[in-house]
Order: C-alpha cells, then sequence, then structure tokens
C-alpha cells in the first residue's frame, strides 16, 4: 500500500467518524485460493466497530498488513453508505449483475423472440437464390 492510498482511507475513516481507538481487531486463519500462505496463516482481519454495530471480515489479499487497511476502507465505506444513504460501487455493481440476471417478462421475452425472427428472415432473404 502506498503512503497516499493510506492517507485517503485515514480521510474516509475520518469523514465516516471511525476512529482507531473504537475498533476491536483480531485476526482468523485464512482459506481460498493463495496456498499455504493463505491457510495456515492467520491473515484475515475481522474487524469490530461496537459504536455502529458493523463488523467486517476482509481477507481479500496475501498480506496481513494491507487486508488491515482494505478492512478500514469497507467498514468507512459502510457507514457513510448508512448515514447518507449512499451506495458503494461494489453494492452497485452487484444490484447491476442481479438486473442482468432477473428473469424477462412474457412480454419482453416474447419481444425480443419476434426480433430475432424478423431478423433472421431478413438474413435469409440476402442469400443467393437456387435455380
Amino acid at each position: 500500500m502506498t503512503p497516499e492510498t493510506i492517507a485517503r482511507i485515514k480521510d474516509l475513516m475520518e469523514q465516516a467518524s471511525v476512529y482507531e481507538e473504537d475498533l476491536e481487531e483480531s485476526f482468523i486463519l485464512g482459506g481460498g485460493p493463495g496456498g499455504q500462505k493463505t491457510n495456515k496463516t492467520s491473515n484475515v482481519v475481522r474487524l469490530l466497530h461496537p459504536p455502529s454495530g458493523f463488523q467486517i471480515r476482509c481477507g481479500e489479499n496475501r498480506s496481513r498488513e494491507i487486508n488491515r487497511w482494505l478492512a478500514r476502507r469497507m467498514l468507512a465505506e459502510k457507514i457513510l453508505e448508512r448515514e447518507q444513504g449512499r451506495k458503494t460501487a461494489l453494492q452497485q455493481e452487484r444490484e447491476k449483475k442481479r438486473r442482468q440476471k432477473r428473469r424477462r417478462s412474457r412480454r419482453q421475452k416474447q419481444k425480443m423472440l419476434d426480433d430475432k425472427h424478423a431478423h433472421a428472415e431478413k438474413k435469409a432473404m440476402r442469400r443467393p437464390v437456387d435455380y
């Protein structure tokens, strides 16, 4: 992590009124991809913020130090989101995926199929004529 990134996370924490003395930090045994480095070391960070009641678990990286800062950023974003009603980029991405996977209504599906049939007919007209 660069000093600039850490400074941005500290600013975000300040905006969300998250102070280091309020945080309860613990480290949990990791898992998932990353091999022995993640499976045998306690590199997953669990942050508990009693004033807000939020608990954040972060094991995105193999490095414990990077996970500590990422967890703080996630906590600050979550608190700001609740206070300001602002949605994080991650939450917006999740909602976009959910909308994309949602089933189409019968009307939408029928319109899509009609458009496909019309396009297929148009392409069929371009074929060479058999004599």
